[in-house]
Parts: C-alpha cells; sequence; structure tokens
C-alpha cells in the first residue's frame, strides 16, 4: 500500500453510524472507493451500499462477491459491524448469545473468506475492529468479551496463514469510543480518531504487515472505575 487512497476500494461493515461511519469518511476523504455492508446503508456522499444482514453469516459471503463485482474488486475490507450483547451470564438468552456470535465472529469469518480471492490478487489489507472489551473482562460481558477475544485469536491466526499471500491483517484495538450521538466524554476517544488509525494501518508501507494497534483514551477518571463498561474507559 502507498501513502494515499489512490482509488483504491475497501468494503467496511457497519458504515452506517459510529465508528464504521467515521472509517468510512475518513477513507472517503482520502481518495478510498468506500462501499457499506450491512442492514442500514451509509447516507454518505460518495459511499456506495450493498445490503447485508450480519445477524445471517450465511448471506455474508454472496453480498461480499456482489459488492467486489460491481467494485471491480478490493482492495482492503474493514469489519467494524458489531453486537454487543450484554446481560450477566447467567440470564442471558441464548438467543443473544448466538446474535452476539453470529455479527462478531462467524460473519467476519464469512467476511474474510469471500474477500479474499480479491485481496490476494491485489496485495491487499484486512482490519477486524477488536476492543479492550477482548482482554480487559467485565461483568455482564460475556457475549461481547469472548466475542473479542476470539477475534483477536482470529486475526493472529489470519497474519500468519496470509502473508505469504501478500494480504496484511491487523487487529484495531480500541477503549472506550464516543460512539453514540451527543457523548461528548472526555475519557472517550472521538470515532474520528479511531478511524485515522484505521486509514494509517491500511495505507501503512507494502513491506510491513500491522499486527495490533492498542488505542486508550488520552485521559483518565481520577478514580478507576471497577465495574461494567467502565473498566473500558480506565485502563
Amino acid at each position: 500500500m502507498t501513502e494515499a487512497g489512490g482509488g483504491r476500494t475497501v468494503l467496511v461493515t457497519g458504515a452506517n453510524r459510529g465508528t464504521g461511519r467515521a472509517v468510512a469518511e475518513e477513507l472517503r476523504a482520502a481518495g478510498w472507493r468506500v462501499w457499506g455492508l450491512g442492514r442500514t446503508p451509509a447516507d454518505l456522499p460518495g459511499v456506495e451500499n450493498v445490503h447485508c444482514d450480519l445477524r445471517h453469516p450465511e448471506d455474508v459471503g454472496p453480498a461480499v462477491r456482489r459488492a467486489g463485482a460491481l467494485a471491480g474488486g478490493l482492495d482492503a475490507v474493514v469489519a467494524n459491524g458489531v453486537e454487543r450483547a450484554l446481560g450477566d451470564l447467567a440470564t442471558l438468552p441464548l438467543e443473544r448469545w448466538q446474535e452476539a456470535v453470529d455479527v462478531n465472529l462467524t460473519s467476519v469469518i464469512a467476511l474474510v473468506q469471500a474477500a479474499l480471492p480479491q485481496l490476494r490478487a491485489r496485495g491487499g489489507r484486512i482490519v477486524l475492529m477488536g476492543s479492550h472489551a477482548g482482554t480487559r473482562f467485565f461483568e455482564g460481558g460475556a457475549a461481547y468479551c469472548a466475542t473479542k477475544a476470539a477475534l483477536k485469536a482470529l486475526t493472529e491466526v489470519l497474519l500468519l496463514e496470509e502473508r505469504r499471500h501478500g494480504v496484511g491483517t491487523t487487529l484495531v484495538s480500541p477503549g472506550a469510543i464516543a460512539n453514540l450521538p451527543g457523548d461528548t466524554s472526555p475519557l472517550k476517544m472521538a470515532t474520528s480518531s479511531v478511524a485515522r488509525t484505521v486509514r494509517w494501518v491500511l495505507e501503512s508501507p507494502e513491506d510491513t504487515v500491522v499486527g495490533e494497534v492498542e488505542l486508550r483514551p488520552a485521559r483518565l477518571p481520577e478514580e478507576v472505575p471497577v465495574t461494567g463498561l467502565d473498566r473500558l474507559q480506565a485502563v
């Protein structure tokens, strides 16, 4: 990869809001051709969309191949779509657990498998959006933590397997992000900051593979919280 988008094509899941939207905006501004993949289209100028419900991983492969055909090939994919199924393990409905596995893990595998032929042909890049929750576990986070931990393992396996084929795989692992509208907490990172990191990964030198990037908020609370999602913004 070179230092600018140069008209290359990237497919971003969950590009309609939050971090995914910021990634799509950042890459589009940098000259990438951006395609969004998800249930809700990304209402962004210059971003094309292919509908796909990540809760149904069997639909992901055909959707990715359709996007690749319409775009004339893919140079990169960013797996950002996520299901935050929160709840105590003792009472977490199994269907919510399954949704988290389907969206956060199985759909990612389906995305990668469908995109790999195109990425191999172009020396492309894969970015999987992880989380501090994959290593810093919290109460009520069984499904979210477990799937993000598995995503970390998947990234390393992909890096080892696909490096020989010229494809780089990176885990971007952020702490707390101000993903929701109106969230101005100084203890969280802006979505645009995470998006700039994703762009840096995709445009890193061709003779490097960035294995993992960990992002932490620059500011910490005076007293470190010890429970729930607050734990993620305190490390």
